[in-house]
């Protein structure tokens, strides 16, 4: 198979370089990489940004701007692990301020509605019972959550 990358494609309506930018200011290991433009007599103004390459964690994306017919929606996330609550909470509140939202479980929306999972390392160590943790007291604290905080995972900690 010849097959030398892949790359995760992110629809927005004309906002692709403003949310490149956010993600690599606030992800390590993450840059802002090739702008292309439109062309003359395209759906958008001649000038405007058409994609936008850049690095999540070593990670290759894009973001395009492609009008409003295609929003996001949750049957595509971005799950990030995390080793602390002070990872947890920087990465959630910056995700969820400026118009993002919260649901549960570790789930929240950025402001152009993009779905991430901030889920702790603690979070899939103690629902398998790891470490001392009782994974049925753990998933049943994870469910009344909307941001996980791994000291309420178990009554011990």
């Amino acid at each position: 198979m010849a097959v030398q990358s892949m790359t995760t494609y992110l629809w927005f309506d004309n906002q692709a370089l403003e949310a490149a930018r956010f993600y690599v200011d606030l992800f390590p290991q993450s840059r802002l990489g090739d702008i292309s433009y439109y062309q003359a007599d395209a759906q958008q103004p001649e000038g405007s940004v058409l994609t936008v390459e850049f690095e999540i964690l070593g990670r290759a994306f894009a973001a395009l701007n492609g009008g409003p017919q295609f929003p996001h929606s949750e049957a595509v996330s971005f799950q990030v692990s995390c080793e602390t609550q002070e990872d947890v909470d920087r990465l959630w509140d910056a995700l969820v301020s400026d118009g993002g939202s919260e649901s549960q479980c570790g789930w929240c929306k950025d402001k152009w509605g993009v779905s991430w999972q901030i889920i702790p390392i603690a979070l899939e160590r103690a629902l398998k019972g790891l470490d001392g943790y009782d994974s049925d007291y753990a998933f049943r604290s994870m469910m009344k959550m909307s941001k996980i905080v791994i000291a309420d995972l178990s009554p011990n900690r």
